[in-house]
């Protein structure tokens, strides 16, 4: 591990909005499950989670815009994280947390109903067929968001991978889920929107060589995908 990461580690470990539960935790229970809102953030604002989150601009660039939602970051690259970290910590922002942590075990650390939208940017679309319920779009990982999620929860997908995209579409009309909006091509679309407008760092990096960025939203409902 080189010294800057071994940095990055360590100042996330004072920041007070980063968390990085052990197995240990999560066994005995982790204590902001079911309480982010009244515990961390003090207020009842809508829950925004982004899954995969990466440098964490998105994470950042949502809770600047909507001060009146609540947003959390979960990752497992804490380098990668920490500068999300140190910008919500430099900015003063009180509506952003970060979890360092697998997105398997998104129900160990939130409540029944307790996420009110989800946001996947640019996953690993793991594109060998053995490794599909990897995908954090398959039927699998769709029961693990249900188990948090609340009533009428948005999923938000943005992606640069064509057949990651048109997998996601699948899923979502096999399982009889609400497709709401999709296009293979934001850049068709109003810079006002959020998936116009914030862009990543992995993002810049793919339109660099010359890829369109995918988008689509659908509603969770409630029926199983299983």
């Amino acid at each position: 591990m080189t010294k800057k990461k071994l940095q990055h580690f360590a100042e996330n470990a004072t920041f007070p909005h980063f968390f990085q539960p052990g197995f240990e935790l999560l066994k005995k229970g982790f204590p902001l499950k079911g309480k982010w809102k009244n515990d961390f953030f003090h207020n009842n604002h809508p829950l925004v989670v982004e899954l995969g989150c990466g440098k964490g601009e998105f994470t950042t660039g949502l809770a600047t815009r909507y001060p009146e939602k609540n947003f959390i970051g979960i990752d497992l690259k804490g380098a990668r994280m920490w500068r999300g970290a140190k910008t919500a910590h430099e900015s003063r922002m009180t509506n952003v947390a970060f979890v360092r942590i697998q997105v398997e075990l998104i129900a160990d650390i939130f409540a029944p109903e307790e996420v009110d939208e989800i946001w996947i940017t640019f996953p690993d679309p793991f594109p060998e067929k053995p490794k599909t319920k990897k995908r954090l779009t398959s039927p699998q990982f769709m029961e693990r968001y249900r188990q948090v999620a609340s009533t009428n929860t948005i999923i938000h997908l943005k992606t640069d991978n064509t057949s990651f995209f048109d997998y996601t579409l699948g899923v979502i009309q096999e399982n009889g889920l609400s497709l709401l909006f999709h296009t293979y091509d934001v850049d068709q679309h109003s810079e006002n929107s959020d998936f116009v407008s914030i862009k990543t760092f992995y993002e810049e990096k793919f339109r660099q060589k010359g890829e369109k960025i995918k988008y689509l939203k659908f509603l969770l409902n409630n029926t199983s995908c299983e």
